[in-house]
């Protein structure tokens, strides 16, 4: 029984979490207009 409690609250605390990074919703911002400045390895033996 105390099994079956613990996971109830633990449920309730995860759909608590998710529910209020739901109603804050994303952070304003904007991505940089610069591309990102990488490169592949070259392949082994070239």
């Amino acid at each position: 029984m105390r099994a079956l409690i613990a996971a109830a609250i633990g449920l309730a605390a995860a759909l608590a979490l998710v529910f209020a990074v739901t109603a804050l919703g994303a952070p304003d911002g904007k991505t940089s207009p610069k591309p990102l400045l990488t490169t592949a390895p070259s392949a082994p033996g070239q």
